[in-house]
């Protein structure tokens, strides 16, 4: 695969390793909607900071929430400009040396400005969009958000306008002279597993894991 020669900005095109570089949205939407948990770099008077926070997509943006307390909500909240990075590791690259040594990815950048998410019925869309990323259906299957956790949750949407993602694939890529050298390379692939749910000791035994729970299981399992 080659990379799109168009890059959204020159902060999104990728530098070290170009070739790597994809900027198409079809890459990047399959990548944060795989993603489940994204850094959030930003700035403040006391400095620079980096947040990990769980994401989703909606459209042409990734969205993320937080404490209304928080470090991450006040600064999106006061304009400060953001970049959110989400990775997805794939496998281990052994090689010939430890110079060649890598990992296989897949990566997206995001830098802008995010927009908080105000008006109750976009946020309740929102959250409920985010819930039902991470388990299809779960939203329906829980009580309402009261108006006190809504006022003490800060929901922001940021734009996909300067993205790009950075994928490796693929073995070792040694020098010439070492591929005869008696030293086993290759890849190791790496996975998330999941496994049986875990009951809270406070639940009565008739409540059993419902759908949304057992799907995901089942989903994330292959079956």
């Amino acid at each position: 695969m080659t990379s799109d020669p168009t890059p959204p900005s020159t902060r999104t095109r990728v530098q070290r390793l170009p070739d790597r570089g994809r900027y198409d949205r079809g890459t990047i939407d399959a990548i944060l909607d795989e993603a489940l948990v994204a850094h959030v770099g930003f700035t403040t008077a006391e400095g620079p900071s980096v947040v990990p926070t769980a994401c989703w997509r909606g459209g042409d943006e990734v969205y993320v929430h937080g404490s209304s307390a928080s470090r991450l909500v006040q600064a999106l909240r006061e304009g400060n400009p953001c970049c959110l990075c989400a990775t997805l590791l794939d496998g281990v690259v052994f090689a010939r040396s430890g110079f060649h040594q890598s990992v296989n990815y897949r990566s997206v950048v995001v830098y802008g400005t995010a927009r908080e998410i105000v008006e109750t019925d976009e946020k309740l869309a929102a959250l409920e969009a985010f819930t039902n990323r991470i388990a299809p259906g779960r939203w329906e299957e829980l009580r309402p958000p009261t108006s006190q956790e809504l006022r003490a949750t800060g929901v922001f949407a940021l734009p996909l306008d300067e993205a790009s993602a950075k994928v490796r694939t693929g073995g070792p890529v040694d020098d010439e002279p070492d591929y005869a050298l008696p030293i086993w390379a290759g890849v190791l692939p790496l996975g998330m597993a999941v496994g049986d749910p875990i009951a809270d000791p406070k639940l009565t035994s008739e409540i059993a894991a419902p759908d949304a729970i057992t799907h995901l299981r089942q989903q994330w399992r292959g079956a």
